[in-house]
């Protein structure tokens, strides 16, 4: 599992196989078709492009280590010990996509469980 890290630079989940998104206590909160980005009851959240979780608006909400593009990041804290992986549920249908914005060169005002559930 790979860390997920907030504007702040701390940890804000984990992506699993590069598919899988899970919260710090390992539960699913998120899944990855392609680029896009769905939360766990299948509305679409955002785009995953080059390391980086976009909102619709193209500003960017969370990063993995080796992101490229966006706005600066900062410096990475420690990452806490890996949780034990939930049980991953069905994935649900998945609603339409938004239209992709343009990718900003700025931090979203979403937190990273905010971005998954809208």
């Amino acid at each position: 599992m790979d860390a997920i890290y907030g504007s702040q630079g701390d940890v804000v989940g984990w992506l699993e196989d590069e598919e899988i998104v899970r919260d710090l206590s390992g539960q699913v909160v998120g899944w990855l078709y392609g680029d896009a980005v769905y939360g766990l009851s299948g509305q679409h959240a955002g785009y995953f492009n080059n390391g980086n979780f976009r909102d619709d608006r193209g500003t960017v909400v969370a990063f993995v280590a080796g992101a490229q593009g966006g706005p600066a990041k900062p410096a990475r804290h420690a990452r806490p010990a890996r949780p034990a992986r939930a049980a991953r549920p069905a994935r649900p249908a998945r609603a339409a996509r938004r239209t992709r914005a343009a990718r900003a060169f700025a931090w979203s005002d979403l937190s990273f469980s905010q971005y998954l559930r809208r």
